[in-house]
């Protein structure tokens, strides 16, 4: 889903610009003599390329490599993770011979982790916020590799032998995980672009890949726990997505029984009500897919839970209906309270957790899924 649409990070950059000048002892005079930049929007016919696409994409504002997963030990004992990697545009193309390499603001770089250790029923993550200029972060524009100190992703290999390298660590836990792809990526959306609004530009070019096989290690406390899974990664960039009428939105990603995905997207609206432009796809077992619109699929929660730390009213079960499809799924989260709180890099409270998948009605679980939720502590732009 849009996640740095979500996090507004077209104003945000102008806040992270002045902390790291005042930070820096740099002057904001730096900015004032450049030009604004002005970055291309996602408009229609966009025409994918593998892997080229997988690469950073400069020329837009705001983009982000996004993983979700399930991952299980012998013993059973089940995980859940994210690792998110997102990369920001500044608002100014510095005056040539007025910034030194080492602390050019062309980009700004932030990432999440959390874990969800569902036996241990603990919920941990973690942030970075960083840039390029002092090769803290950075993500290529000419390879897959994209890294926030020591956390990263890397593609390696050709054809079948293509691998993605994760990593991330954080104070008490990590994850070490090797993925391969079981299906081609899918776009989203229609005519290259997924649509937010009805605004021209207001949008994203947007893939995933909906299937991908995990092998590797967890690291919980001080102890190693070979696991092996399935994670999803979505990829998305553009330069302005959200309007003043959204207020957040939902997300879901699903992995079926039978080798299908299905994947939704519902933008809120200060009224209430959807809008119009959300959406979603099914993915079937060959890998051909299919486009949904919102009058396609139904989504109804079944249970709340207000967190303590933020006191927001989050949704807390679903029954998703695709009628086409005679799909009939109940989503059921792992944990409870699975929020992240990220005050020392986007400055935004989201849910984002692992659930359990039921299809048609069945008493065990027959799929996975990950949930994101945002907006309800707060309006994504109040803070900015």
């Amino acid at each position: 889903m849009s996640r740095f649409g979500f996090f507004n990070l077209f104003r945000l950059s102008r806040l992270i610009l002045a902390l790291i000048c005042l930070l820096t002892n740099s002057s904001l005079s730096l900015a004032a003599e450049g030009e604004a930049k002005v970055y291309k929007k996602a408009l229609p016919g966009y025409k994918y390329e593998f892997p080229r696409d997988h690469f950073s994409h400069d020329q837009f504002k705001t983009e982000w490599w996004y993983y979700t997963g399930h991952l299980q030990a012998k013993d059973k004992r089940r995980f859940g993770f994210e690792l998110t990697f997102f990369r920001t545009g500044a608002e100014y193309e510095p005056v040539k011979g007025k910034s030194s390499k080492p602390w050019a603001l062309d980009n700004f770089y932030l990432a999440h982790f959390a874990l969800t250790d569902e036996s241990g029923k603990v919920f941990r993550f973690y942030e970075k916020l960083n840039r390029k200029g002092l090769k803290f972060a950075d993500a290529r524009q000419d390879a897959y590799y994209v890294y926030n100190e020591g956390w990263s992703v890397a593609r390696l290999g050709e054809g079948d032998k293509e691998r993605f390298i994760l990593k991330a660590d954080g104070r008490d836990c990590g994850i070490y995980l090797m993925l391969q792809s079981l299906k081609p990526p899918v776009v989203h959306g229609e005519n290259g672009v997924s649509q937010k609004a009805s605004c021209l530009g207001c949008a994203s070019h947007y893939y995933s890949m909906s299937r991908l096989k995990a092998d590797g290690m967890v690291i919980v406390g001080d102890k190693p726990v070979a696991v092996e899974g399935l994670a999803w990664m979505d990829h998305e960039f553009g330069s302005n997505q959200l309007t003043s009428e959204q207020t957040g939105w939902d997300w879901y990603s699903i992995q079926l029984k039978g080798n299908r995905e299905l994947m939704l997207y519902v933008m809120r609206r200060e009224d209430g009500s959807f809008e119009k432009q959300s959406s979603g796809t099914l993915v079937y077992a060959d890998g051909k897919s299919r486009h949904l619109k919102l009058n396609d699929f139904k989504i109804v929660k079944t249970d709340t839970w207000k967190s303590p730390k933020t006191g927001g009213e989050y949704p807390m079960g679903w029954s998703i209906e695709v009628p086409s499809e005679k799909l009939s799924l109940k989503l059921v989260p792992l944990l409870r309270d699975q929020e992240l709180t990220t005050a020392r890099s986007t400055g935004v409270s989201y849910w984002e957790g692992a659930v359990d998948v039921f299809e048609g009605g069945e008493k065990a679980a027959s799929g996975n899924g990950y949930v994101e939720m945002t907006g309800y502590s707060e309006k994504f732009t109040k803070k900015l």
